[in-house]
């Protein structure tokens, strides 16, 4: 297992291998990651504690514990955290390095 760190708080990539890659992530308490698509991967995200804050183009969904989401790639989306926090089990295909984020809290926008 190995834990990465995020200014948002961090994720624990606990398999990857050539198919696909799972991973836990835990969002901070009123933080989120960045508004981003993917053009390879492909995702979809378990929540398993607290509430997230889906924003994708039909909207913004309030995800609670139990709740899916399958991103397709090209699709935009954000994943917040209100004020409690969340965690989220994420199922993807191997594209650790597929993020073109549009915006960012934390100054990562390609470009910027």
């Amino acid at each position: 297992m190995r834990r990465i760190d995020k200014p948002w708080g961090h994720e624990l990539i606990w398999a990857h291998t050539k198919n696909y890659i799972g991973k836990l992530l835990v969002i901070n308490p009123g933080h989120k990651l960045s508004k981003q698509y993917h053009e390879v991967k492909e995702e979809t995200i378990y929540v398993m504690d607290g509430t997230l804050v889906l924003e994708v183009p039909e909207g913004k969904l309030i995800l609670k514990p139990g709740a899916f989401y399958h991103i397709t790639p090209g699709t935009v989306h954000r994943f917040c955290a209100p004020s409690e926090g969340c965690k989220l089990m994420e199922i993807s295909t191997p594209h650790l390095d597929d993020v073109i984020r549009l915006e960012d809290e934390y100054g990562r926008v390609q470009g910027e």
